[in-house]
């Protein structure tokens, strides 16, 4: 006899079940704290409407707090008859506390259940997440300012441009990240928000206070239309989704930059031997590797909105099977990208920097720029100074000045460093 909440008295086909229930099991006990604490938050509410005595909320509550314990320890399990997280905690609480464990359900169906169990465990990755991205964020601004006097060059169209440095450069993938954590702090408010007792999408006859549960789950807001509550399922997932792919892209982005610059025609930075590979034939090989994978990681980790959105597609309102596939996608995705974010920052903590980049002469046209300026800067009109440094070009007849003078917000000689912390803050500070 299987053990599952829409029993009928009668089984399904097996290969039905297995097709169906899928890979649950096994990804619902990652959901399994939040499912206790959803329903300890719904039982109390229950018994203050008066569907559960005191005494009856006093033994479901030392029922739940006992499987917290087992799932803390790592001694829970989803067994194999139970179809999900939902069914093995009611059985549990059935087998031991009798009759009493039936009522847990009262006033709530699966389908706002795994809504609250998806909202908590989201909320809690994004943050988790955004301290990933917080660590990486603090490694390239201590890199910014440790190597902000070494110049490099800047390219444009993949051709030599005007002079970078190192505290630039490592400094602008700061300050994105920035930007990718607006998008993580979207997600988060988005995924904090209260769906239990919007039941299977319509809301239930019982006077439920969903105002309580809100509070007692610490959610800043609630769903209150049922059917938009149901209608977040999918789309919590997206805009995860989308804030995980926005991180990914920095990321894998940064990575071709090391890629790049690791190359021998470049030699701007390098890595010691012992976290490069080498090569089967080939003894002078030193491959930056694990950025290559970074980047493929990265690339791939984009494409998850975009198969949530497929998977998600013209579903009309109300429940649907389809997002149970959800998990399958979205909980994997969580774990690549945090083991890249953590991967990245060990990375460019063993990063060398080259800072004798420009004694190179093949990087004198770089300084074109900074002396049209210069020749501005002395009264000469700016289109007479571009003829006249273009013409030494033209004529190989230019010799750089070599010198680099940029004092505005944000320029190389003003990296405001402080300043972009600061932006971090403030959006860090939404997750409060």
């Amino acid at each position: 006899m299987t053990n599952k909440l829409w029993d009928k008295g009668f089984e399904p086909d097996r290969a039905i079940e297995a097709y169906t229930v899928g890979r649950d099991r096994e990804l619902d006990l990652r959901l399994a704290r939040y499912d206790v604490e959803g329903s300890l938050a719904h039982i109390a509410m229950l018994e203050k409407i008066g569907l559960l005595t005191r005494d009856e909320l006093t033994t479901l509550t030392a029922g739940l707090q006992a499987i917290a314990g087992e799932i803390a320890a790592g001694r829970f399990e989803i067994e194999p008859d139970t179809e999900d997280i939902h069914s093995q905690v009611e059985l549990l609480l059935t087998r031991r506390l009798g009759d009493v464990g039936k009522k847990i359900h009262s006033g709530r169906s699966r389908n706002d259940q795994v809504l609250v169990d998806l909202k908590l465990f989201l909320r809690d990755e994004l943050r988790q997440t955004a301290d990933d991205v917080q660590t990486l964020f603090d490694r390239l601004q201590e890199l910014s300012e440790r190597h902000k006097e070494v110049l490099m060059p800047g390219y444009t169209h993949l051709q030599i441009a005007m002079p970078s440095s190192f505290g630039l450069w490592f400094g602008a993938y700061a300050e994105t990240l920035v930007d990718d954590m607006r998008l993580l702090a979207a997600a988060w408010h988005i995924a904090n928000q209260n769906p239990l007792g919007s039941a299977a999408g319509y809301g239930s006859s019982f006077p439920l206070d969903r105002r309580m549960t809100t509070q007692l789950l610490g959610f800043e807001e609630l769903h209150y239309n049922v059917v938009a509550a149901q209608m977040s399922r999918g789309k919590s997932e997206r805009a995860a989704a989308t804030a995980l792919a926005a991180v990914a892209a920095t990321v894998g982005r940064l990575a071709m930059d090391v890629c790049l610059m690791m190359s021998q025609n470049f030699g701007f930075v390098s890595l010691p031997d012992e976290l490069t590979t080498g090569s089967s034939i080939m003894p002078h090989k030193k491959n930056p590797d694990v950025f290559e994978i970074m980047r493929g990681r990265c690339n791939r980790l984009q494409s998850v909105p975009n198969e949530i959105a497929l998977l998600t597609a013209n579903l009309p309102a109300g429940y649907h099977r389809d997002l149970q596939l959800l998990k399958e996608i979205l909980f994997p995705a969580f774990d690549e990208l945090r083991g890249t974010l953590g991967m990245c920052d060990f990375m460019l903590a063993h990063l060398r920097v080259n800072d004798r980049i420009l004694d190179d002469p093949k990087y004198d046209y770089l300084f074109t720029v900074e002396d049209v300026n210069r020749l501005v800067l002395q009264g000469v009109p700016f289109r007479e100074a571009y003829r006249r440094v273009g013409l030494a070009v033209q004529h190989r007849e230019y010799r750089p000045t070599r010198e680099v003078h940029h004092t505005h917000e944000g320029s190389i000689g003003n990296l405001c460093t402080e300043e972009i912390r600061r932006k971090m803050e403030r959006v860090r500070a939404e997750f409060a």
